[in-house]
């Protein structure tokens, strides 16, 4: 079976390495050249730590990978640190690698499993037959500046996977639009040369206080890279009245302003421009099968509306993704292997749907100041309910667990709706697909 894949990050990668492991002939066009760099906390919990390790990547500190201990929650003028839970289905370890690095290694392990990785190959949009089926994708080739050439070329594949991002021109280009009934997040980072760059916990404000001390909205991190400096970035939910009508690079100075000077975070010391970018929640694109292309992490809104992770539920995607191509190739019939590849989606919703229906309920309620304040100082000092809340929001729990907290959370998953995944709203429905047609 021949796969074509859009996009070279997390979800990309990963799937590429997995079907170039089981033989296929698979093509990733990137439309960047590597290294470049991500908007990104550059914080891996122990659920990207899994699949990380599932792919075999290594990741030695030499390397510039740094292992972390757990969150450090701050509020309310209360630190809590939380560890990372000792789990049967996870590690007990984070890490913290910038994104500069840790796509380019993701890209070069899929290289040599066997996958071709195309470089400066921007997709434009999908090409489907007759029928409607997507049969490959276009691409704009670029120039080392990036620029367009003015040369195009059509790639053709049985499967196409659309893991080029929030933007994904590949799914828009089939009409498939960003739905307004789902979360949506903004986030901005940048660098500073700092002593804390060697810290061990990924530090999380629950309250940004500006230079005055007065509550800014939206939730901060600290997390030091270890190369000598500290990822410094801040993020905000669109369930926040706030939302759209502030400049969040001037909340960020605002907020970095009031920190302890021997931290370091001053414009002198900062490295790099203050940089943003959308996290896509709670399934905010759908379906996540369409006939002949599957929908990865951020193209499908894979984003976890409890903590703005993204990057395991992209790999993971990648792996289930891979796991449902390979079924496909080995059925008996074209119409065994498209049952196949549509299943894809509905086990995606069965995987995460509850869990994104109560981050959804969530990102309603710390919208709210009110509610926010409340449950900051009701929890906070509560060690045992604050590790819970780390628990929840990172989804960690073992596979029919016994533990406290295992079964608390899967009731509370059983108890809501999952969210649904495979339809459209009657919005995107009446938008005008942009779609390249060739006869089959």
């Amino acid at each position: 079976m021949k796969v074509l894949i859009v996009g070279a990050g997390p979800a990309g990668s990963t799937a590429a390495y997995y079907l170039a492991q089981a033989g296929m002939d698979v093509t990733v066009l990137e439309k960047t050249a590597f290294p470049r760099e991500k908007v990104c906390g550059d914080g891996l919990t122990p659920r990207a730590v899994r699949e990380i390790q599932k792919l075999g990547l290594p990741h030695e500190a030499s390397e510039g990978w740094r292992r972390n201990k757990g969150l450090r929650l701050k509020a309310g003028g209360r630190t809590v640190e939380v560890p990372w839970p000792e789990l049967s289905d996870f590690p007990q370890y984070g890490l913290i690698r910038t994104r500069l690095g840790f796509d380019e290694s993701l890209a070069r392990h899929a290289q040599s499993a066997g996958a071709v990785v195309l470089e400066r190959h921007s997709v434009n949009a999908a090409v489907t037959d007759d029928a409607g089926r997507v049969v490959g994708a276009t691409a704009a080739l670029l120039d080392d500046a990036g620029k367009k050439t003015g040369e195009t070329r059509t790639f053709d594949a049985d499967v196409v996977l659309a893991a080029d991002g929030n933007s994904t021109r590949t799914a828009v280009s089939l009409g498939l639009h960003k739905r307004d009934d789902r979360p949506l997040g903004v986030a901005y980072r940048t660098y500073f040369t700092s002593p804390r760059h060697e810290d061990d916990w990924m530090e999380g404000w629950l309250e940004l206080p500006d230079k005055h001390g007065n509550p800014l909205p939206g939730y901060g991190w600290v997390f030091g890279v270890g190369d000598g400096t500290a990822n410094v970035g801040l993020g905000i939910l669109n369930s926040s009245k706030e939302f759209g009508k502030l400049d969040y690079r001037q909340v960020l100075r605002d907020w970095t302003a009031g920190m302890p000077a021997e931290w370091g975070f001053t414009p002198e010391n900062q490295v790099g421009e203050i940089r943003g970018a959308a996290l896509p929640m709670g399934f905010n694109r759908t379906p996540h099968y369409s006939p002949g292309m599957l929908l990865l992490g951020d193209a499908g809104g894979m984003v976890s509306p409890f903590n703005g992770e993204g990057i395991s539920y992209a790999m993971e995607s990648a792996r289930f993704a891979a796991e449902f191509i390979e079924r496909a190739a080995g059925a008996n019939s074209r119409l065994a292997a498209d049952h196949a590849l549509a299943s894809y989606s509905g086990y995606i919703r069965g995987q995460w749907g509850s869990h994104f229906t109560l981050g959804r309920v969530f990102a309603q309620l710390i919208g709210k100041p009110q509610i926010m304040k409340l449950a900051l100082r009701t929890g906070m000092p509560v060690p045992v309910l604050m590790r819970f809340v780390v628990r929840m929001m990172a989804n960690l729990t073992d596979t029919g667990g016994k533990a406290f907290e295992d079964r608390v959370i899967a009731l509370l998953e059983k108890l809501v709706p999952a969210t649904s995944n495979q339809g459209r709203t009657a919005a995107n429905e009446q938008q005008s697909p942009s779609i390249v047609s060739v006869k089959k």
